[in-house]
């Protein structure tokens, strides 16, 4: 941070309290207006459909949740500003992370209004500010080209795996997923076949990538060996279980998606040229 121009460390400074005030005030008050129209609308989807009606209490935890990493991540950008102006190094990794939260957060909970929820998507907003910061962060920071991009493809590609995995988790999606689907699964208490045995695993599995990826965003800005480790392993494990469950559960794309994803991910982490600029002098 400290060789980056003082005209891009000022930018930088102040769109830090800029977008830490909107994840502060405005993003919170975005959260409990989406939150309740995806519950309203939710409770009303349920009386036709009942195994929708799991992801009323799912969404009154989750939807608070990330409201309050947001929180105080926007906290920590306010509190960060003088110290990136002045160069600060740590700075960079910190500030990467504190941004994620909103542009996780806003794209998780943006996901409802694709199934059930009517009307302007408001959480994409909290995802749109947060990666403006995010990107912004990246570029206006002076480092070699090759390192810029390949911490834009691959943090960002992180971040977007381990929100998908989150959501594959809860089941945001029409219910053939994650949690919400196994609270309202057939044959309570008990499972009744591979298809339902199998949301028992992959659903824990892709959480724990979350927690993963999401501690290697500052690593891997830092040029941290186990930055790199860590996302290798989550989108290794992600494809291990996602494949299989998707040839499992056919009625829906969602674990081929992350997949996807996670291959992106890979191409990134590995191709020379960016595993070069991603490690530095690490072997």
């Amino acid at each position: 941070m400290k060789e980056s121009s003082q005209t891009n460390r000022l930018i930088l400074a102040i769109l830090a309290v800029v977008v830490g005030l909107f994840m502060v005030i405005v993003a919170q008050i975005l959260t409990q207006i989406s939150m309740e129209r995806v519950v309203a609308s939710l409770v009303q989807v349920s009386q036709e459909k009942p195994q929708y009606g799991s992801g009323v209490p799912l969404f009154l935890v989750f939807y608070p949740l990330w409201r309050t990493f947001i929180f105080v991540g926007g906290i920590a950008l306010i509190l960060m500003a003088f110290p990136i102006y002045k160069g600060s190094e740590w700075t960079y990794a910190a500030g990467l992370l504190a941004s994620a939260f909103p542009s996780a957060g806003g794209m998780f909970m943006f996901l409802p209004y694709v199934s059930w929820v009517e009307g302007f998507p408001i959480p994409m907003v909290i995802c749109w500010v947060g990666l403006a910061f995010f990107w912004a962060l990246i570029f206006l920071r002076h480092a070699d080209k090759w390192e810029k991009w390949a911490h834009f493809f691959a943090l960002t590609f992180a971040g977007m795996l381990a929100t998908h995995a989150f959501v594959v988790g809860v089941g945001s999606l029409p219910a053939r997923a994650g949690l919400r689907t196994l609270m309202t699964r057939p044959g309570q208490p008990l499972f009744e076949g591979l298809e339902w045995q199998v949301l028992t695993i992959v659903g824990p599995v892709n959480w724990l990538c979350v927690l993963l990826l999401i501690i290697s965003i500052p690593l891997l800005a830092n040029k941290k060996l186990l930055g790199w480790w860590l996302p290798l392993i989550s989108a290794v494990s992600i494809l291990a279980i996602n494949v299989p469950t998707q040839f499992i559960r056919t009625k829906t794309l969602d674990y081929l998606y992350g997949s996807l994803l996670a291959i992106g991910l890979l191409f990134f982490l590995l191709f020379p040229k960016f595993k070069k600029a991603l490690l530095g002098e690490n072997p």
